[in-house]
């Protein structure tokens, strides 16, 4: 399947729905706090998404149950809500999806619950940095081999390791197009493969464990940790190639 290429009006129809994820992830940051259950974080997503006349894009996806993917401490993805209730030093990663007239949006944000560890706060810093120093090296030109190779650089440079088996994507028309984009090197090759154009959206999205990359999948066949047991961290954003350079659209 080919990589779509968005004209200028295309990506102006993306950003609404890349605008309300980026909002919806402000308000599950400011609401993180300790005694606060999972599903009354997803209701307060779900219900600010609709306010938009916007859709909750993960619900229902895959048969996903819920709108927010909500991921805590050994979580690194695909959390389900449940009604546990948030405790100090937590640390959870919220991936909203979003909907809009036809047009999707997906980012994700890891956050700590009142005084974190200083390896989870390292941990969370890791996914952040690592997913902002690989949109500060976009460019057209740039083969997307050699933008896993930058994420997984990133990352190992920061004593950590990317979960491997899941990866950053194209979005626009569906919440996930080609091409898919890992957080490492499969191979040592990055000669090969496509290069980034004016017009591509893409999701990239560093998973981050602590020790070991290798990924399981809990008992309700979603929530993925590391096989390490110890926590995890996750962030992303929908980028857009514009005038030739990276512009983030879930940036508020």
């Amino acid at each position: 399947m080919s990589i779509g290429i968005r004209n200028k009006k295309e990506i102006d129809s993306l950003r609404k729905p890349n605008q309300i994820v980026a909002q919806t992830l402000e308000l599950l940051k400011n609401n993180a706090q300790e005694g606060v259950t999972l599903l009354e974080l997803d209701k307060m997503a779900e219900d600010f998404i609709r306010s938009f006349s916007a859709r909750p894009a993960f619900k229902g996806l895959y048969g996903f149950p819920n709108a927010v993917c909500i991921s805590v401490n050994d979580v690194i993805i695909h959390g389900i809500p449940t009604d546990y209730s948030l405790k100090d030093g937590d640390i959870v990663g919220f991936d909203v999806g979003v909907e809009f007239d036809g047009w999707y949006g997906d980012a994700a944000i890891s956050v700590g619950v009142g005084k974190i560890s200083s390896k989870d706060f390292e941990l969370i810093a890791c996914a952040k940095d690592s997913l902002y120093q690989a949109i500060d090296n976009i460019k057209i030109g740039l083969r997307f081999k050699e933008l896993s190779k930058i994420i997984e650089e990133s990352i190992l440079k920061k004593g950590f390791v990317p979960l491997r088996g899941f990866c950053g994507h194209g979005i626009g028309r569906r919440p996930h197009e080609e091409p898919q984009i890992p957080n490492y090197l499969e191979s040592t090759m990055t000669i090969s493969g496509p290069k980034i154009k004016e017009g591509m959206v893409f999701c990239l999205e560093p998973m981050i464990c602590q020790k070991d990359g290798e990924p399981k999948i809990l008992d309700d066949k979603w929530s993925v940790v590391s096989v390490d047991g110890l926590n995890g961290s996750h962030y992303e954003h929908t980028i857009a190639i514009v005038d030739g350079k990276a512009e983030i659209l879930t940036e508020i």
